[in-house]
């Protein structure tokens, strides 16, 4: 993966900059000293590690105005951070690099139940916005894997999904407003506590951005009643591919469950050493939830189950009590955990149209046959977004290259489907050099002119999203 090379007159100011850092933040708020910056050497795509210049942790807009104005006026680049989870290194830091994190920034600013609006800083987890205001009857909708740990900013960053995304969409279509600081300190306010802002749709342009426009740090957040109650069913099949036709015949039919995830063999035996779910011992396994009033949910799983039959599944589960729905999750939820008990892997995130499920999934298994790696999946597949883990060998020469090859193989596959690149997870530097496969060079030449009006000098978040010799040959013209 390469990466540019750090500005040697940059680090040689490492103590000026590191001044000008402390005078406009607490001391403890600047972390430069080596042992400590190993702490934000990397994300969540931990195959790559570069300690950063320094690292901030500012607690307001004005200080975050503040670090930025410092940087700016220093020629600094900027990686901002939330919880550090990103699995596509879209945080991962250079050598001449401030990391501006936002994990002290976490506060509930406003809650406004009867618009159905919170808004908080974008430092807060995304469970704990839940957390806010489940005591009075409402919750967040996008629920990622990691929303126990990561954070708005990220969410936003990235427009993350998650296994409800089905009904209710990913962040984009949850987030009303945000306030953003551009590198030069200026404080924007885009949207807000309505459904419509006037004026251009720059929200839909911040939000997914990957932190190439700006620093987000306070969201307005659209937050909705919890619904009456839930249900969800099991299903298990005899391979892959009849899974995925069962999933998009139920889509066919009309019914729109609050979630549907798969889950493959490798993924099922893992999960069951690890959580004892009590999942059968099948090829693939479906999780199809419904929500709404005791009727409305009978009513939908009906019309499910009759689907879910004309595939012959090896077995059919639904939930009977509050307990057996927790353990029907239980399995997806530990996931990727599980699989890290068994080896090292990439998480991969690509999306296609839910009818070539069936296809996708079997031609998948023949590029792990031509690699020789394994791969387990367990994704969204409701909405097509697959998390495909390729297991790998992190002490194996060669084990992580080849890995990384059979990734983009993969990721390939989902653009010829007419899928994309990422559905949740982002572009970052995983599947920066991929971007032409998918986008023509005047397509990316648009995308680069958006970042020049928010980031002239191209100082946030350097080396994410556009290849590397795309954007060196824009800024070169």
């Amino acid at each position: 993966m390469d990466m540019p090379t750090p500005k040697a007159e940059i680090i040689a100011k490492k103590a000026r900059v590191i001044g000008l850092l402390e005078s406009v933040l607490p001391k403890e708020a600047v972390i430069h000293h080596e042992a400590e910056l190993r702490a934000y050497e990397c994300d969540a795509l931990t195959a790559y590690k570069c300690p950063p210049l320094a690292a901030v942790l500012p607690a307001t807009t004005a200080q975050v105005s503040d670090v930025l104005k410092i940087c700016h006026q220093e020629g600094v680049p900027v990686v901002p951070r939330g919880a550090g989870t990103s699995l596509a290194g879209g945080a991962l830091p250079t050598a001449d690099c401030v990391i501006l994190g936002v994990a002290k920034m976490n506060e509930v600013l406003e809650t406004d139940y009867p618009n159905r609006i919170i808004r908080v800083q974008t430092g807060r987890t995304n469970l704990s916005v839940t957390g806010a205001v489940e005591e009075d009857g409402f919750f967040y909708a996008p629920d990622p894997s990691s929303q126990l740990a990561c954070a708005i900013a990220g969410n936003i960053a990235m427009n993350s999904g998650g296994a409800h995304c089905l009904k209710y969409g990913v962040t984009t279509n949850n987030l009303l407003g945000v306030t953003m600081v551009l590198m030069d300190g200026t404080v924007m306010e885009i949207g807000g506590a309505y459904m419509d802002a006037p004026g251009l749709d720059l929200l839909g342009v911040i939000c997914g951005s990957e932190g190439q426009l700006g620093v987000v740090t306070e969201a307005t957040l659209r937050i909705l009643p919890k619904p009456e109650g839930a249900r969800p069913v099991l299903m298990g099949f005899d391979d892959n591919e009849t899974a995925g036709a069962c999933v998009a015949d139920i889509i066919k039919a009309g019914v729109l469950p609050v979630a549907i995830e798969f889950m493959d063999r490798p993924c099922i035996r893992a999960t069951e050493a690890f959580a004892q779910a009590g999942y059968p011992d099948c090829e693939a396994l479906l999780i199809v939830e419904v929500e709404g009033s005791e009727a409305e949910i009978d009513e939908q799983l009906e019309v499910i189950l009759k689907v879910a039959a004309t595939h012959n599944p090896v077995e059919l589960r639904q939930s009977k009590s509050a307990d057996e729905s927790a353990r029907i999750w239980l399995g997806r939820k530990s996931a990727f955990g599980a699989m890290g008990q068994i080896n090292d892997y990439i998480c991969l995130d690509g999306t296609i149209p839910v009818s070539n499920l069936p296809m996708v999934l079997g031609r998948m298994n023949e590029i792990s046959a031509q690699f020789g790696l394994d791969v387990a999946n367990v994704f969204h597949a409701g909405d097509g977004n697959l998390h495909p883990l390729i297991l790998f060998d992190a002490n194996k020469p060669g084990d992580l290259e080849t890995c990384e090859a059979m990734g983009a193989e993969i990721l390939k596959l989902c653009v010829e489907a007419g899928g994309c690149l990422t559905g949740e997870h982002g572009v970052g530097v995983e599947k920066r050099d991929l971007m032409l496969h998918q986008f023509s060079p005047e397509d990316l030449d648009i995308q680069m002119a958006v970042k020049d009006v928010f980031d002239p000098a191209w100082l946030l978040n350097p080396a994410k999203v556009f290849p590397l010799t795309v954007s060196a040959a824009r800024r070169a013209a």
